[in-house]
């Protein structure tokens, strides 16, 4: 990782040392330098440049800068309203530019991370704040058409203190400017990458720093639209600790990720690899192949299967996610109120293919099931699946749902946001989506709140997992009024894996290791992995609108008379 050169931007200096503006401790320089600016003590992430964020991130001697293309020389620091400053604007600005070096409080052009070619813009705080005006927003604006128009990633750093005032409402119409623009990438599936760093406020986070197909937070940065001097002096409202923090944002569902500085560059390769075009030559995938006749499955005791879905060290979903995916990149929030881990989703690739991967996950230790919720979502998991989705929409991405769940949270706290609705715009969603869709239930499929994952064109159900309206238990206890009743119930929904293949509710069975998957889990995976593989081949080559109308067609037809019997063997 290349070294960074500081300025005095956020450090001061006491000769080869500095004092760190977190801890206040002293600081070797070149110690610093080599940590790219954070301090080792403390973890405090210093202000750089945009031309340090640029050699921080990208391969050396790849950047080629576009800026002026963007923000001709005649137009930089032009005064478009006349604003009547004590220190008139063309001053203000000249001012900017002699401290920091560049024409505007943006920088952009084009680059190489690890190989893989990015169009790159980097904000500088130094330069006013890194206000954006007219001219910043006219090189967001390029930048994101010019990586459009060449169907290169955009990689946005963001610092900056909203809009430039200086420029009244010109700069206003900015926001709209630079969200149009990165709505341009979503449409035609170009992958756009937003870095926030410390400060994001006001115009600049309400505008394109948010509308990334993925949104990072560097290590403690302040983000938000009105800065918290703002909030207390206008609505006068305390602040709880930590506000505004990349890992306050993070807890309440707003960023993907909260990444270290050293870390940053690493993760955006790995963004960008994991979104590489799908291999050319198929890979050969051990494993079993998925089982399509009912007839040739054995039977089981349908109250064993259910105690075997359930049984602790059966494989989650983060299992599969290690074993059988590759370079899977985790993805938070949805967006709206917080990251609900019961659901965990994000890109990947399996046996060669680009995929997003959205699944639900229990856990083993009893801790790790009580911070899950035991795989029980509750409505900002389903949004969050929800928004992946869009994501695999608008890049073209095939969805592999992985259902793991006894069912939604009944909870209070779900109603009061939304459970049903939330549920309900999930299944909307994903009959919809453009690109294949395939389901795995792994383990527990339970009521809406696994169909939410399984609205597929495809749906496989592993051996020794089940499916159903509801519990064997609350079947029971409903209809027998009493829960010892559970095993007949399970016998009498028809739940397992040989039942609904002759329903036509799956369409393959994924083969278990004796005993079960929690067993051999390493043989689970390389099955599961083989089948997805076999049917996304299957489905790659199938025009658009004819997969809407078979996975259309394929839920229409439940309940009909003819696809009420049993299939034949």
């Amino acid at each position: 990782m290349t070294a960074i050169r500081l300025t005095s931007a956020s450090v001061r200096d006491v000769g080869d040392w500095q004092v760190c503006p977190g801890c206040r401790g002293l600081l070797y320089r070149k110690r610093l330098e080599r940590d790219l600016g954070v301090c080792a003590e403390c973890g405090y992430h210093t202000q750089l440049t945009a031309r340090q964020r640029i050699a921080q991130l990208v391969d050396a001697a790849t950047f080629v800068e576009l800026t002026h293309e963007a923000i001709p020389g005649d137009q930089a620091g032009r005064d478009p309203i006349g604003f009547g400053d004590r220190r008139n604007y063309p001053k203000s600005h000249a001012a900017a530019a002699e401290k920091s070096g560049e024409v505007e409080a943006v920088v952009f052009g084009t680059a190489e991370i690890d190989g893989f070619e990015v169009v790159v813009a980097a904000m500088d705080f130094r330069f006013m704040g890194g206000s954006m005006g007219s001219a910043v927003g006219e090189c967001v604006a390029v930048a994101a058409e010019r990586a459009r128009r060449t169907r290169t990633p955009l990689l946005v750093v963001t610092a900056s203190s909203g809009a430039r005032m200086q420029e009244g409402c010109l700069s206003l119409m900015q926001l709209a400017k630079t969200a149009q623009a990165m709505a341009g990438l979503r449409q035609d599936g170009v992958l756009s990458i937003c870095v926030l760093t410390n400060p994001t406020f006001g115009g600049v986070s309400a505008s394109f720093a948010s509308l990334g197909h993925i949104v990072l937070a560097e290590a403690g940065a302040l983000i938000g639209f009105a800065g918290p001097r703002v909030i207390e002096q206008t609505v006068r409202q305390e602040l709880p600790a930590g506000f505004q923090t990349a890992e306050f944002l993070l807890e309440h569902g707003m960023v993907d990720g909260v990444v270290a500085r050293p870390g940053l560059r690493p993760l955006v390769r790995r963004l960008l690899s994991v979104h590489r075009p799908d291999d050319r030559k198929p890979r050969k995938v051990s494993g079993a192949p998925p089982v399509r006749r009912a007839k040739r499955l054995g039977s089981r005791d349908p109250w064993e299967v259910v105690r075997r879905a359930r049984h602790v060290d059966r494989p989650s979903t983060t299992d599969y996610l290690s074993l059988a995916f590759d370079e899977f990149c985790p993805l938070n929030g949805d967006r709206t109120f917080g990251d609900d881990p019961a659901i965990v989703g994000g890109p990947a690739r399996i046996a060669g293919h680009r995929v997003m991967v959205i699944g639900h996950q229990k856990g083993h230790t009893t801790s790790d099931r009580l911070a899950s919720n035991f795989g029980m979502a509750h409505p900002e998991g389903y949004r969050k699946a929800h928004r992946l989705m869009d994501y695999a929409a608008s890049l073209r991405l095939p969805v592999v749902c992985l259902v793991d769940t006894p069912g939604a949270f009944p909870g209070i706290e779900a109603e009061q946001r939304g459970q049903s609705a939330a549920i309900a715009e999930c299944i909307m969603r994903s009959s919809t989506l453009p690109v294949p869709v395939i389901s795995v239930i792994t383990g527990e499929g339970g009521s809406g709140g696994a169909l939410a994952l399984a609205t597929a064109d495809r749906v496989l159900m592993l051996e020794n997992g089940f499916y159903s309206v509801i519990s064997p238990e609350g079947c029971a206890a409903i209809l027998w009024r009493s829960a010892e009743e559970a095993p007949e119930a399970a016998r009498a929904l028809r739940i397992t894996a040989p039942e609904l293949l002759g329903l036509g509710i799956v369409d393959a069975v994924v083969p278990e290791p004796e005993g079960g998957a929690h067993v051999t889990p390493e043989v689970a995976a390389d099955n599961l992995r083989k089948a997805v593989a076999e049917y996304l081949g299957e489905l790659a080559d199938v025009p658009t609108n004819e997969l809407l109308s078979q996975r259309y067609q394929r839920f229409r037809a439940y309940g009909k008379w003819q696809a009420s019997e049993v299939r034949s063997a």
